[in-house]
């Protein structure tokens, strides 16, 4: 038996270093248009995957911009409920300050000063010409309005108050005209 022989099978003497014949015949150019061709390919994929990246990437940001809106939103509105749960004390500090100013002003500024910061308005609508929108006339006085037809609030019976610019209450008032 032979020595190069492996499990009786000639050795493979076959070099992989050995340079394949290049033909100059059509397979050549089938060869470059197919690696063309698998390049264009390539580049559409690369085009479609980067577009679809995009779209993504716009779509995450959409959806990041989307909840944080809400997010304040809710926060807005939850600000805004415990504003509309304190006006009864607002009104209590209100009444007491009325009755014993000295005692009541410090406590009564406080927390005034405090809504005012989170967004909460007082309504002056003391001589204004009457709006519906803003306050309920509860008692009607005779005599001349503002010469043009609308009642004038001569006297706030319970304050009105605006969150961040919308009515929260409305004032109760008299009018006159």
């Amino acid at each position: 038996m032979d020595a190069d022989m492996v499990d009786g099978e000639a050795p493979i003497t076959e070099s992989v270093d050995e340079p394949v014949a290049e033909s100059d015949d059509a397979s050549g150019v089938v060869v470059e248009d197919a690696v063309e061709l698998d390049a264009a390919t390539l580049l559409a994929e690369r085009d479609s995957f980067r577009d679809i990246a995009q779209r993504l990437q716009a779509d995450f940001e959409n959806y990041r911009k989307r909840v944080s809106s809400q997010t304040a939103d809710e926060v807005e509105r939850a600000t805004g409920r415990l504003a509309e749960a304190l006006l009864p004390v607002l009104d209590a500090c209100e009444a007491a300050f009325v009755a014993h100013p000295a005692e009541v002003e410090p406590l009564f500024n406080l927390l005034l000063g405090e809504l005012r910061k989170q967004g909460l308005e007082g309504m002056n609508l003391n001589g204004q010409a009457f709006d519906p929108n803003l306050a309920e006339a509860v008692m009607r006085e005779d005599g001349e309005g503002d010469g043009n037809g609308n009642a004038i609030v001569t006297d706030v019976m319970r304050s009105g108050y605006t969150w961040k610019g919308r009515v929260l209450r409305a004032a109760l008032v008299k009018v006159r005209g």
